[in-house]
């Protein structure tokens, strides 16, 4: 998913590096977002959400915006990550996989991760086909709620298995912007 083999391993052993990465995953390059996790572990340490929520917020800041920064505002997205790690360690006790293992509906799923900051609707949907396609996390009704994420073609991270699906998402992001810059 990132072109680093290093930080896909990451993503494969650490489920909260992948929650990271999605929330990192905005005005960024999707394979630059999911290497979040990978830079954060190598400069914090580990990826534990107390210790990330307990850090001093300038000293976490500094080590987010080191080049190549977590994300292009590492400042801002270094405060939401920590508000992040805060809310998986308050509410699933440090363990990001109870986000998505403990709900038997598509319609808590969603919730859950409405709550989590900087995952709005759209993010959600595409989170949950993401659990749904690349890890088979599929509770009653995720379809209705995931809606075309997931199930036509190539159009999120939630497609994404390597090289080739990468670059039939690219395609798509980049025709959905010509389409848009031409009906305005």
């Amino acid at each position: 998913m990132t072109g680093e083999p290093t930080a896909d391993q990451v993503l494969d052993e650490y489920p909260f590096a992948l929650v990271v990465g999605m929330m990192l995953d905005q005005q960024y390059g999707m394979e630059h977002a999911f290497r979040g996790g990978y830079k954060v572990l190598s400069r914090f340490g580990t990826l534990d959400p107390a210790a990330i929520a307990a850090a001093d917020p300038d000293e976490f800041k500094a080590l987010c915006s080191v080049p190549p920064a977590i994300h292009r505002f590492p400042g801002s997205m270094a405060a939401r990550l920590q508000e992040l790690a805060a809310l998986v360690d308050a509410k699933y006790d440090g363990d990001v996989t109870r986000l998505w293992s403990e709900p038997t509906t598509g319609v808590a799923l969603f919730a859950r991760l409405r709550e989590l900051p900087g995952f709005g609707e759209q993010k959600s949907k595409i989170f949950m086909a993401f659990l749904a396609k690349q890890l088979g996390v599929k509770p009653r009704g995720w379809k209705t709620i995931a809606g075309d994420y997931g199930l036509k073609g190539y159009r999120s991270v939630a497609d994404v298995v390597d090289a080739e699906s990468l670059q039939k998402v690219r395609d798509f992001k980049k025709q959905q912007k010509a389409s848009k810059a031409a009906a305005s």
